[in-house]
Parts: C-alpha cells; sequence; structure tokens
C-alpha cells in the first residue's frame, strides 16, 4: 500500500521513573517491576515521515542515508505494520535530542510515535488496543509512549494503570553524564525483593516524603560502580530539590524542584 501523503511531523517526548522496584525474577528470564513512568519534554526527538519512491529509507541527524538500519526500532516498527497491511514509500527522519542509554526511554519513544504516525498516515484500521500490541512486541515500555499519560506499571512494565500525577508545578531538571549503563549491568547488581510500598498511593503524598520512601533499586549497584552519578544526585539536594533519582537504569538522573 502505498499512498501520497503531505510530510508528517511529531515531537517526540521522553519518560522519567519515579520509583523503580525489582520484585522478583521471572522464568522467562525478565524481571517483574514497579514503577511510575512520567512523560517529560526536557528533552525531546524530532521525528517526520514523507513520501519516498523507496519501500523505506530511515535517515537519521544529519540527512545521509545509513546502511544499515534494520535494528532501529522506527524500522522495526514500519516493518510490523507492513507485514499485516502491505504499506510502503515512506521516509522516516529522525533527529535525536534525547540521549541514549540514559534510562529515558527515546528509542521506545521513537518506535512509538513511528506507530502513531504510520497509523494516521496510511488510515489503518487498527483500535488504540491493537497498536498497544504491537508496540509491546518493540520493547516493555513502548506502549507507555501512545498514552502518554502518567501510569503505574508493574509486570515488564506493560500492565499500565493510569494514575494521577502533575508535576507542571514543579521545575525538572535531567543530567545525563558521558556514562553508559548497559541493562545487563545494571540487572546483574540487583536482588529482587518484595515491597511494602505502594508507590501510587506514597506519589500521593506531600513531594518532600519521596526523598525516604521513593527508591531505584538499581541505584545502589550502578552508583557503586559509577559514583559520579551518586554525587549528580546529591548536588541536586544541595541545590534544593525536593525529589531527585536516577531514571531507569541509568544513567540519567534528574532533579524536581519548586518553580
Amino acid at each position: 500500500m502505498r499512498k501520497d501523503f503531505a510530510p508528517v511531523a511529531a515531537r517526540v517526548n521522553a519518560k522519567i521513573n519515579i520509583g523503580l522496584q525489582i520484585v522478583r525474577k521471572r522464568d522467562d528470564g525478565y524481571h517483574d517491576l514497579q514503577t511510575v513512568f512520567y512523560p517529560t519534554d526536557f528533552f525531546t526527538d524530532d521525528l517526520r515521515i514523507s513520501p519516498c519512491d523507496e519501500e523505506v529509507r530511515f535517515v537519521l541527524d544529519s540527512g545521509e542515508d545509513l546502511g544499515d538500519s534494520e535494528n532501529n526500532l522506527c524500522v522495526k516498527a514500519f516493518r510490523l505494520l507492513q507485514k499485516d497491511f502491505g504499506i510502503s514509500g515512506v521516509e522516516i527522519f529522525l533527529r535525536k535530542g534525547i540521549p541514549t542509554g540514559a534510562g529515558l526511554g527515546g528509542g521506545s519513544a521513537d518506535a512509538a510515535f513511528t506507530l502513531k504516525l504510520l497509523a494516521d498516515i496510511f488510515q489503518l484500521p487498527v483500535t488504540e488496543e491493537k497498536l498497544e500490541e504491537y508496540a509491546l512486541q518493540l520493547g516493555s515500555d513502548v506502549p507507555f509512549f501512545l498514552r502518554n499519560q502518567p501510569v503505574y506499571a508493574t509486570g515488564r512494565g506493560e500492565v499500565m494503570t493510569p494514575i494521577e500525577l502533575d508535576l507542571s508545578s514543579y521545575r525538572l531538571k535531567i543530567v545525563k553524564p558521558d556514562i553508559h549503563v548497559s541493562t545487563k549491568e545494571a540487572y546483574a547488581g540487583i536482588v529482587p525483593m518484595e515491597s511494602n510500598i505502594f508507590l501510587p498511593n506514597v506519589l500521593q503524598q506531600d513531594i518532600r516524603t519521596w526523598r525516604d520512601l521513593v527508591v531505584n533499586d538499581f541505584e545502589a549497584s550502578v552508583f557503586a560502580k559509577h559514583p559520579e552519578l551518586r554525587e549528580i544526585k546529591e548536588g541536586f539536594y544541595r541545590d534544593g530539590a525536593l525529589y531527585a533519582s536516577m531514571s531507569g537504569s541509568g544513567s540519567a538522573v534528574f532533579g524536581i524542584f519548586r518553580q
């Protein structure tokens, strides 16, 4: 299915994890977790889809074609929809602003926005639920970016319950140092443990109480290997942050401040 259409663009946002508890290792090798995904536009990517005379072309940042782009999540998103609907003839242009390897979900967000744009461009007969099924094939947190509202996430991160959480009256700052923390490295230092903290309830309390109650289980082992990350977090608190944490498995660290 080819279609003439005007180029369509989107500003792709990131997310932060507020609290992240690893509660058990599953038989399938994954881990069950509890976290809150919160969308943020502190960093953004620019995504544009345009018609082209090739099946699919992926262009990153500089405008140069990439030789092997099939592993990019945007192209994988295209392939999922192409398989079921035969779509074709698109150029996917991506300008990165969300740091990679940061725990901010940039690649997942790009994939989700690609799915949404392609579904709209080709007017595909897919429900929101079906689009989330496609998204889950690309990654556990990809469906979150289809909703793009604060959620309490369990399972691998794909079981999402909307929650009331509005941080718009606060100022968010995120620092991504030149440190890469692999997911494998982060999980290697984790001992899964059930938690008696129910995050949605705790996050309704005064934000100043979060510091003692809302934890990211990855911090202990990751900070031990990369003390610079602990210093960033402590620096946020010295500067007056009401709450600070590493996001996901790192290496981005965020602080929430009064305006």
